[in-house]
């Protein structure tokens, strides 16, 4: 592990690097293999990103988690920059923000994209999930590369496109059997017709072979996605390969899912903490993932 890993930030950031380290230990490591003054930033990007994602684990209903959401979506529109105040995570983010000139769109639209958690609408076509995977982990990595390296984060869009994609199949990988019990299926509805299945069909996993298709067919999808933002990640600067560092940890997810197969419904495939470490940590040396 590196030599100093511990957090340098100015004290508007302490609240969103605790909370970070509680909600995305993934990416609470990826802020400490960043550069030093980066990591309170970086922090209250990922602790907001980690904020909306778990809106769904929060209530009951789809409406509150919708108030939830519009309560965020307020507080980055607000031209006064008053309506966070009084929440240190939220006046962390738009320190973040105004600091590294972010783009406010980009943020919001992550938010819209999470209405889509809150209900067990299925996932119509691939495009639709790429879309998904766009405006949450692809954009999040390109915001990112704006707090890292804003002068070449341009160069980084497509693999961060393709990146983003990855990640978030292997993260849905990592969370079926939570959005098995759910109802929730993040599966495109063609890539379940190709293997003979239907939503129902899937979640009830009465066909074995046919589920081990469709999870087979999922994680080659995200391999697609890794191939293709590994053969971008020469335009990434080298100031902006912390961006990437959660990578990672996609493609042993990939594999741990094709060898699971169906029994991926009722078994944990995530890795061991220090194992997730210990890849993250060699691609902040190497810049390879």
């Amino acid at each position: 592990m590196p030599e100093n890993t511990t957090p340098v930030a100015p004290p508007v950031y302490d609240f969103s690097l605790a909370a970070l380290r509680d909600s995305d230990r993934d990416r609470y490591l990826a802020c400490l293999l960043s550069p030093p003054d980066k990591r309170g930033p970086l922090s209250a990007l990922y602790a907001f990103h980690a904020e909306i994602a778990r809106v769904r684990d929060l209530v009951r209903e789809p409406l509150p988690g919708e108030i939830r959401l519009q309560w965020w979506r307020d507080v980055l529109e607000d031209p006064t920059g008053t309506s966070g105040e009084g929440n240190p995570l939220a006046e962390a983010l738009m320190d973040c923000v105004k600091a590294h000139n972010l783009p406010v769109n980009v943020l919001t639209d992550m938010i819209d994209a999470r209405i889509f958690d809150l209900y067990d609408d299925p996932m119509e076509s691939r495009a639709s999930l790429e879309g998904y995977a766009g405006e949450t982990a692809s954009a999040l990595i390109q915001l990112s590369s704006l707090i890292l390296d804003p002068s070449h984060a341009q160069n980084s869009a497509s693999a961060a496109g393709h990146a983003g994609v990855a990640q978030t199949i292997a993260g849905l990988l990592l969370l079926l059997p939570l959005h098995r019990r759910r109802g929730q299926v993040y599966f495109p509805a063609e890539l379940l017709a190709a293997t003979g299945l239907d939503r129902d069909g899937f979640l009830t996993g009465g066909n074995e072979q046919s589920v081990t298709s469709a999870i087979r067919a999922f994680a080659g999808l995200g391999r697609e996605h890794l191939a293709k933002a590994r053969a971008a990640a020469g335009s990434i600067s080298h100031m902006n390969r912390s961006a990437f560092t959660a990578v990672a940890l996609a493609e042993p997810v990939f594999d741990s899912a094709e060898r699971a197969g169906a029994k991926l419904f009722d078994q944990s495939i995530v890795p061991p903490q220090w194992r997730r470490q210990w890849w993250m940590w060699k691609a902040a040396r190497s810049g390879r993932w």
